[in-house]
């Protein structure tokens, strides 16, 4: 199959800086190849602009069942994901048709069911969708699986907290913000709730319009750890809207507390954590070349 991976993922396996990344990239074709032939797929289109950490391909099974089939790099824990889809099972999110994908050249290969990829929570009107993701992401909140194989909040917020660490030591500009939400984490963690298996990267955009149920998240790096985390992706969304309006901090807050509200948790909480993961994230666009999106992202979290 020659083809030419989404622009999309290029950039953002450049901004990685891992190793082994540009390898992969030279190598997807040919894993895309020995997958297709394996399963016996029929290959219709590569999605784009896709996503920015997999490679998704429209696909169909050998019975003509339409299906994507979804490969990632080993960093971007596709097995983490795998194990979180088969504890849903499809319930709340995209069904994996693969089993435990345990057959020869598996590793980071994902067969999952179709679902609507032009058509998103996000292309619902504002409040309608946040309504509509937030009752996705409540079925996703379930006990974790036993011997579960999921890292936990505190660990994945721990190398990030050391990531931030570093910017502000080198970038004088973001220091308060990131000395603010890090007091925050500390805060979080020394009393956080009971853990529940959570997404780990919700937003609009990762619910998708679907057959068996309206709408259905992908794309899980699923985490252990209290729901508030897993909402304050979701407070943020349509971020580049919020800013340019002249209520945007009002509606910031309101926004809040009505999700808060909505799945029953602590504001307070939820606002941490907002602040937290939007501080994160601005520091990370900043320190990997991606200013307008990193002044967005630190303005949003002075409003918090």
């Amino acid at each position: 199959m020659a083809f030419e991976p989404p622009q999309r993922l290029v950039r953002a396996l450049g901004e990685t800086e891992r190793n082994g990344a540009a390898d992969w990239l030279v190598k997807l074709p040919e894993l895309v190849q020995q997958v297709v032939g394996l399963r016996e797929l029929t290959v219709e289109r590569v999605q784009a602009p896709g996503g920015r950490s997999s490679l998704v391909v429209l696909v169909r099974q050998a019975d003509g069942t339409p299906a994507v089939l979804k490969l990632a790099p080993p960093w971007a824990r596709p097995e983490s994901e795998r194990a979180a889809l088969a504890h849903w099972g499809g319930f709340g999110a995209v069904q994996l048709l693969d089993g435990d994908g345990d057959g020869d050249g598996d590793e980071g290969v994902l067969l999952l069911e179709r679902l609507h990829p032009e058509m998103s929570v996000r292309s619902l009107p504002e409040a309608k969708a946040l309504l509509e993701a937030a009752g996705t992401l409540r079925r996703l909140w379930v006990e974790p699986p036993a011997g579960q194989v999921f890292e936990s909040v505190a660990e994945r917020t721990g190398r990030q907290a050391e990531a931030m660490r570093t910017s502000a030591t080198a970038d004088a500009e973001v220091a308060p913000l990131v000395d603010a939400a890090l007091a925050a984490r500390e805060e979080l963690l020394a009393s956080a709730p009971q853990a529940r298996l959570l997404h780990g990267t919700f937003r609009q955009s990762k619910v998708l319009a679907g057959e068996r149920m309206p709408w259905l998240a992908v794309g899980p790096d699923p985490v252990v750890g209290e729901c508030a985390f897993d909402l304050a992706r979701l407070v943020r969304d349509r971020v580049e809207d919020l800013i340019a309006s002249p209520s945007g901090a009002s509606i910031t807050r309101r926004r809040v507390k009505r999700l808060a509200e909505s799945l029953e948790l602590d504001q307070e909480r939820l606002r941490g954590w907002t602040l937290f993961r939007a501080v994160e994230s601005g520091v990370r666009a900043r320190r990997v070349g991606r200013p307008q999106d990193a002044e967005l992202l630190l303005e949003f979290a002075g409003w918090l």
